[in-house]
């Protein structure tokens, strides 16, 4: 069941101020009361509370055959979390830090995305992989990847991207309410940075469609995840110099609104990419195509990318060098309105 709450909405006994991370964990408490089916698992996440507290209080709730403490094993947790998929459960794997993940890779490739079609729609995958991931909290290597492409382009998965409170909670329940394997993709940077009004019941948000953030006439902001506030702050700036932009959030980066984008380029004609995640490869690439393939003759100037730099993740000192900042994105801003 949808419920169509606006964040701006003033709070009722039916909402409460929420953190990402606090809407997190209303989002899975919510479904483990309702769904017997619904196990958790991974690494600290039972009496520990998982690494940023997103499972805290769940397993005293609970017990622990329902939050489930895993070995140091990426490749375990998903291969399990299949295996209970396939048999009637629907697991919930946490992914410590999306850097993690690559071990766990071939089981993602190979299995959870392929299950479906390899036994003609017999069996299906019904698991969620929760993964804190970008750079911004002054993380050691590897714990501060973003890397979302690399699932991007792996049909039979849905990526969804959160970028507050609300969508979080939303967005996770109906991850874990879908019939095939979600990836939800969690901006670190964003877990404690915002609070919203958010239901403390049940609600989703759909899979698939994106959000105008704030509606503008001269260019077009596309971003996700912890780059729509960086966006936000680009916006305003630009506003002061007589530029109006369009924000928006996609939400879901696979299978990405193509509707959305199309409907807002052809009003603005100008468009700005913005992710942290490596310009190479990088999903802003496959959104050109998007705006190449059904908004192209509306274009007038070429679309702009601000990204992160083709080098790993740098460590401490260096680390908002590779982020794109607000200056960055209104650099972009300018270059296509000026064009």
């Amino acid at each position: 069941m949808a419920i169509d709450f606006k964040k701006t909405a003033g709070r009722t006994e039916t909402t409460k101020l929420m953190t990402m991370i606090q809407a997190i964990n209303s989002g899975m408490e919510t479904m483990l009361e309702e769904d017997e089916r619904l196990i958790l698992m991974g690494e600290d996440i039972g009496k520990n509370g998982g690494v940023f507290r997103a499972t805290e209080g769940l397993v005293e709730k609970f017990g622990e055959d329902r939050v489930v403490d895993t070995p140091l094993s990426e490749a375990g947790i998903i291969g399990t979390s299949i295996g209970l998929a396939v048999n009637g459960f629907r697991p919930v794997a946490e992914i410590q830090f999306l850097g993690f993940i690559y071990p766990a890779y071939e089981q993602i490739m190979t299995h959870v995305s392929r299950i479906r079609m390899r036994t003609m729609g017999n069996f299906t995958v019904p698991m969620v992989i929760r993964a804190p991931y970008g750079a911004g909290i002054r993380a050691p290597e590897v714990h501060s990847d973003s890397t979302e492409s690399l699932f991007t382009h792996m049909p039979g998965i849905k990526v969804v991207c959160p970028s507050g409170p609300y969508d979080a909670k939303g967005l996770l329940i109906a991850a874990m309410e879908d019939p095939d394997p979600v990836l939800m993709l969690e901006p670190m940077r964003n877990y404690r940075a915002q609070r919203e009004d958010v239901p403390v019941g049940k609600y989703t948000v759909e899979i698939g469609k994106g959000k105008i953030v704030c509606e503008g006439t001269d260019v077009t902001i596309i971003a996700w995840g912890a780059m729509v506030a960086v966006a936000e702050k680009a916006a305003e700036q630009a506003e002061e110099m007589g530029i109006s932009c369009e924000i928006i959030d996609l939400r879901t980066l696979y299978p990405i609104d193509r509707e959305i984008i199309a409907q807002s380029i052809q009003k603005t004609t100008r468009a700005v990419i913005v992710h942290e995640a490596h310009s190479t490869g990088g999903l802003g690439n496959d959104i050109v195509s998007i705006i190449n393939d059904t908004s192209f003759l509306y274009l007038r100037a070429p679309i702009e990318r601000v990204t992160g730099f083709d080098v790993p993740v740098p460590l401490f000192a260096l680390e908002n060098h590779y982020l794109p900042t607000p200056a960055r994105v209104v650099k972009g801003i300018e270059k296509v309105v000026h064009f």
